[in-house]
C-alpha cells in the first residue's frame, strides 16, 4: 500500500459513502483511477466490508457488556469459536493474552437478556468461567486512529 492507498483508506473509514468522484478529488486522481485502486483493496482484504454505524439503543439494545472468557484446560478453541460465533448477541471476540482467553463485546436489550446470555456461555463446553462488566455508557468507539498524516 502506497500513501494514496493509505489516504483512501482513511477517508473511507471517515465515511464509507463518498463517491468516487469525491475521493478522486481528495486524492488527487480520476475516478477510475480510485475505482480500480478500491476494487484492489477490497480483493486483498484491506477493506473487509461496508456497513451502517447505528445507535445501539435505537434499535433495542440498550445494555453492552464486556465478558471474559475463560478456557478449560481441556477446551477446543475451535469449537468454543464456533459456539461464540452462533451467538448474535456478541458483535466482537478477541483472543487474549493472561488469564482470560477471550473478551467479548456483547449488546443485549434488558439485563434479563445479559443473564441468559451468561448462562448460555457458562453451559458452553470448553468455557470454564466468565467474568462480565457491564458498561453504563459509551463515549466513543470504533474510532478510527487517522492512518496518514
Amino acid at each position: 500500500m502506497d500513501a494514496i492507498d493509505l489516504r483512501l483508506v482513511d477517508l473511507l473509514r471517515g465515511n464509507a459513502r463518498l463517491s468516487y468522484a469525491e475521493l478522486a478529488r481528495q486524492v488527487g486522481l480520476s475516478a477510475p483511477a480510485v475505482h480500480e485502486r478500491i476494487g484492489k483493496l477490497e480483493t486483498a482484504g484491506v477493506l473487509r466490508g461496508y456497513r451502517a454505524d447505528v445507535q445501539p439503543e435505537s434499535v433495542g439494545l440498550g445494555v453492552t457488556a464486556l465478558i471474559g472468557l475463560v478456557e478449560d484446560s481441556g477446551a477446543d478453541t475451535e469449537a468454543v469459536l464456533d459456539a461464540l460465533r452462533d451467538m448474535p448477541e456478541i458483535e466482537s471476540c478477541y483472543f487474549m493474552a493472561g488469564t482470560e482467553s477471550f473478551l467479548c463485546l456483547a449488546r443485549v436489550g434488558t439485563i434479563a437478556e445479559l443473564e441468559q446470555l451468561i448462562m448460555r456461555l457458562n453451559r458452553t463446553p470448553g468455557i470454564a468461567n466468565t467474568r462480565t462488566s457491564v458498561t453504563l455508557s459509551t463515549k466513543w468507539e470504533n474510532r478510527p486512529r487517522p492512518l496518514t498524516g
